[in-house]
């Protein structure tokens, strides 16, 4: 019985499973209808036609009975917790039976459409059969604890052991990160927790389920997250176990960092691309990172938004524009500055806007990947990227091209006890969890709430780069779970490194560019040589909704603290086109570097990249956050003395503006930012990153064989033996007829393979049927949707949209000879998923509306045909493939339940390593099964004594039971799973084709440009190498 009082049967999901059991009974009884409506004349009438219509009936009689009685008042008196139970129970029966009878139904005659809703009503029976079931244990164990308690076991836990959301006497124990600091760095939190039992991670439903009532949005830039609730206790197991900590004194700054281990001809020259959305505080650091890296020999471009074009250029780096607008994105933000929107902006429209404009960035990310630039028509193919987070891409492109990534941010974005999300703000609700345990689980959930809104856009995107969907359960955490180098630049005089921050993992520094040349005119000149020295006052790129208003705030504060000021305008115009006086100076664009050496102390939003310019100039630091990381810089300032405590911008006055400028113009304020700007001063950032960069890369796959300076970027096979060549290497050859084309690949320096990690047999086959019930009910609404898409009216705009796309590829020759994924075509409206924007070619010649109507009959026509092609696919996927693959991965996996091990048998990614892995599987499950039946117990009587060798009985049972049936089952569903994998590659090619021919292209553009006297030199140093190293 222990099992059926777990937390998976807790009463707290009544409600939410009397939802699911109507659904699927209501959707069940309009799939019989439709079954018997598309039955055909010739085939003779039997009760297994009805036989879904009479139960789901039945069902429905016992669900309104049980809703009646539970919900409603008048009618309680007449309801009976042992009926609920006796009927849920006779349900399980039912529908099993209906399951069987709709399999022998579709076995005996299987014939188009009217077979297909048979398979779905047999599935979708199956999962009614198992929610019933669920609904009658809790119906049983309701029963009994009413005939022992007098109350039900529901109605005693919401009235004794479980908080409710929201609660009026909520105590918030982590207002922020840097809460009773003195040192200037995140708390310490130093207690164990003991050892915890490998707890399976929570299913996407209960996720989804529980997400909402355990988060709640803010006004201040993050979100309030309930200790209490059962989501957060189940990630809290998952956070690793604590270790001691050994009381060290942290470093206040780095030692210099190393130079970079590889210099002079040995050196590897890559093409970089550096993906970054955000304001132009967000993309500088970026700039110095690219400036350093091409001191290195790399080839840097950096793709950001089309506004920060000449910036990015004029620093001497290649641009590729990504689309977005960095301003309506952060006035969005200032008007959105949680992760969860306000209902004004989901009534208004603004979440599809952003969700499109995200889209964009997706494609645009993958264009500046392999597109030539757009000014120059340069070819370009990275070698590796480099992005923040926000980009979204940078795994996905990586994992499309095999090349390595590296994440490089300003604010914490991996899981640590040490301090919570910036944008997190933990309530305790009477929960007893650990500060360091509720610290690590507020990363993954929002993370989660990150993927909810943008991991379907994400999968869509993917698809178009013929990468397979990633599962909810790994979405969101996907970089800490393929161990994705990050660095961190921010500085560690600020904020040391977490103690539980694995080695690839760095904080090295904030990002300063060189100093830039600037002449201030002679108005600047004047208010800075007249006067006592100001302040320094400005929002950067925030666009405020009200400027005059803070405009007004901004000169009582300052006509109150009897001081001068310096007010940038930034983008939100402040002063309008009032004059400068005496006492404000307002400034157009300066650059901080220089301008923050002129003024006594600054006051500004909080970004990073400002915060540690004003640092490292020891200028005294107010900070009013509007979103984001901001108010984590601004606690971290006044944790290290340097400035106020922040001050929201919501919250802002002419008062506590006025006391903030009064705090940094005390003389502690200007010892504690010279004390800070001395550590920063030996940091160096920018190469530090640069060094943690190389450090990661793997230069021994990334290295071309025959010219170690160059970055592979073919793979030849030849006499047994494999090469890298570069794409200089590879033409030589080709041209010198030393090998062929058809023998070379693209090569692979840095293969991701994303798993969808089963955790138990049961969750495991529960979770594949979900997916292809999704997939069949997506299908077959296809059928009926796209043609409904296809043919809607075409609007004016996108007329005008697809009329500027044409002129555009026509303008542009080097969109002519190839086409990415990225980019779609009319035809590609049959391999969508219903619901994306049909487009629609134009053409001179032609009117509008005629090509509309010819254009929309062909794509009805293919859109409603790949809806039934997908129906029978997700079918014989789901069933054949899927299901078996989950339930022994599961099985495989079942052991960590009760802490024992499992083994790895490695990556399954074509025919060949799928049947490696089925053979180490068999091998192993066989060996330690049978073997664990003696062992276990031996074992478990060593450690325990009698009690630890029962127990271990027990546990090699289970062994046997799982590693047996995983390695059996494991025989066929494996190399099934590598032979899928291989078939879909061979049809899924128009992503590797696109590489393919950009690194060609590339290959060819080098060898034209080096000239005849470097041609000759790569000739004979490539044949010579190629002959030495009897590659023939």
């Amino acid at each position: 019985m222990g099992f059926f009082q777990s937390r998976f049967f807790e009463p707290t999901w009544k409600n939410k499973v009397l939802i699911l059991q109507v659904a699927f009974t209501l959707l069940i009884f309009i799939l019989g209808i439709a079954k018997i409506a598309t039955k055909l004349s010739q085939i003779p009438f039997n009760r297994m036609d009805i036989v879904a219509i009479s139960m789901s009936a039945k069902s429905g009689v016992f669900l309104a009975y049980e809703i009646v009685t539970m919900k409603v008042d008048k009618f309680k008196r007449f309801g009976s917790l042992k009926a609920y139970a006796v009927l849920n129970t006779l349900d399980v029966v039912f529908w099993a039976a209906v399951m069987g009878f709709s399999f022998k139904s579709v076995a005996a005659i299987c014939s188009g459409v009217n077979c297909g809703i048979g398979v779905v009503i047999g599935l979708m029976a199956i999962l009614n059969s198992v929610i019933h079931f669920w609904a009658a244990v809790i119906a049983w164990m309701n029963h009994k604890h009413f005939k022992t308690y007098g109350v039900s076991r529901g109605d005693y836990e919401a009235k004794h052991g479980r908080s409710t959301i929201g609660h009026s006497n909520t105590k918030k124990i982590i207002m922020s990160p840097a809460q009773n600091l003195d040192s200037g760095s995140p708390p310490q939190y130093h207690e164990l927790e003991g050892s915890m039992p490998e707890i399976v991670a929570p299913p996407q439903n209960e996720v989804v389920a529980e997400l909402e009532a355990t988060t709640a949005g803010r006004d201040d830039g993050r979100i309030d997250i309930d200790l209490s609730s059962r989501l957060v206790r189940r990630l809290s197991r998952l956070a690793p176990i604590e270790k001691p900590k050994v009381s060290l004194e942290q470093p206040s700054s780095l030692p210099p960092p190393p130079e970079y281990s590889e210099t002079g001809q040995s050196s590897i020259c890559l093409n970089i691309v550096i993906q970054v959305v955000g304001s132009r505080g967000d993309v500088q650091p970026f700039v110095a990172l690219g400036t350093e890296l091409q001191r290195h020999g790399h080839r840097v471009r950096l793709a950001t938004h089309g506004q920060f074009d000449k910036f990015v250029r004029d620093a001497g780096l290649e641009f590729y524009s990504i689309g977005g607008d960095p301003a309506e994105l952060m006035a969005y933000m200032v008007k959105n500055p949680g992760l969860l929107p306000s209902m004004k902006t989901l009534r208004g429209g603004e979440i599809q806007k952003k969700r499109k404009m995200v889209n964009e960035m997706l494609h645009k990310c993958w264009d500046s990947c392999i597109r030539p630039d757009e000014l120059t028509g340069q070819p370009f193919v990275a070698d590796a990227i480099i992005a923040n987070p926000p980009s979204f891409a940078h795994i996905h492109c990586a994992q499309a091209l095999s090349i390595p990534v590296h994440l490089m941010f300003t604010m914490p974005w991996t899981s640590t006890r040490e301090f919570c999300h910036p944008l997190a703000n933990l309530k305790a609700n009477g929960s007893e969890m650990s500060a360091s345990a509720a610290n690590y689980v507020s990363y993954s959930l929002v993370e989660w709430m990150t993927w909810q809104g943008l991991g379907d856009v994400i999968n869509a995107w993917r698809h178009t780069l013929d990468l397979e969907t990633i599962p909810f359960s790994e979405g969101p955490c996907l970089a800490e779970t393929l161990g994705v180098p990050v660095t961190y630049c921010w500085s560690p005089a600020l904020v040391p490194k977490p103690t539980d921050w694995a080695d690839n993992i760095d904080v090295c520094g904030f990002f300063f560019r060189d100093m830039p040349s600037y002449e201030p005119d002679a108005d600047l000149k004047k208010f800075l040589s007249s006067g006592t020295t100001p302040v320094y006052i400005g929002f950067g790129s925030i666009v405020i909704d009200n400027p005059e208003e803070l405009t007004a705030t901004i000169r009582e504060a300052v006509r109150a603290t009897g001081t001068r000021a310096i007010v940038s305008r930034g983008w939100s115009k402040l002063g309008g086109d009032s004059p400068s006086d005496d006492s404000i100076f307002f400034l157009g664009d300066c650059p901080h570097e220089w301008l923050f050496q002129q003024v006594r102390a600054v006051v500004h939003h909080g970004g990073a990249g400002t915060t540690a310019c004003g640092l490292l100039n020891a200028k005294p630091t107010a900070i009013v956050p509007f979103f984001g990381d901001q108010p984590f810089w601004g606690h971290m300032v006044n944790a290290g003395g340097a400035g106020p405590a922040p001050i929201p911008f919501k919250s802002l006055n002419k008062d506590n503006l006025a006391d903030a400028i009064r705090f940094c113009l005390t003389p502690e304020a200007s010892d504690s930012a010279r004390k800070i700007a001395q550590k920063m001063s030996r940091e160096a950032g920018v190469r530090r990153a640069v060094a943690s960069f190389h450090a990661n890369l793997p230069l021994n796959k990334m290295r071309c064989d025959i010219l170690p300076n160059q970055a592979a970027s073919w793979t030849l096979k030849k006499s047994g033996k494999t090469i890298k060549l570069s794409k200089i290497a590879s033409e030589i050859l080709v041209a010198n007829n030393k090998v062929s084309w058809k023998n070379i690949k693209a090569h692979q320096s840095h293969p991701i393979h994303i798993e969808n990690r089963r955790w138990d047999p049961v969750t495991a086959a529960l979770a594949s049927l979900t997916t292809t019930t999704v997939g069949l009910v997506t299908s077959a609404s296809d059928i009926v949707v796209k043609p409904i898409q296809a043919f809607r009216p075409v609007s004016s705009e996108e007329s005008r949209r697809a009329s500027s796309s044409r002129d555009s590829s026509e303008n542009n020759p080097s969109n002519q000879h190839s086409r990415t994924p990225g980019n779609t075509n009319d035809d590609d409206v049959f391999g969508r998923p219903a619901g994306l924007t049909v487009p629609h070619q134009l053409n001179k010649s032609r009117s509008t509306s005629d090509l509309h109507q010819q254009h929309g009959t062909v794509a009805a026509l293919k859109g409603s045909a790949s809806g039934v092609g997908g129906f029978f696919k997700h079918y014989s996927k789901g069933m054949l493939l899927d299901l078996p693959y989950a339930v022994s991965e599961g099985m495989r996996n079942a052991p960590k339940l009760y802490g024992g091990q499992a083994y790895d048998p490695g990556a399954v990614t074509d025919w060949k390593s799928g049947s490696i892995a089925a053979g180490k599987n068999f091998a192993h499950g066989i060996v330690e099964g049978i073997g664990g039946i003696v062992m276990e117990p031996i074992r478990g009587g060593k450690k325990n004594g009698a009690a630890g060798a029962a127990k271990g009985v027990g546990i090699g049972l289970l062994n046997m039971t799982t590693k047996v049936t995983s390695g059996a089952v494991g025989l066929v569903t494996m190399p099934g799973q590598g032979i899928y994998q291989s078939a879909r590659a061979l049809v899924k090619t128009d992503t590797g084709k696109a590489i393919v021919e950009a690194r060609r292209i590339e290959g060819v553009d080098i060898v034209q440009k080096a000239g005849r006297e470097k041609q000759q030199q790569y000739q004979q140093m490539v044949v010579e190498a190629y002959e030495s190293a009897q590659y023939r």
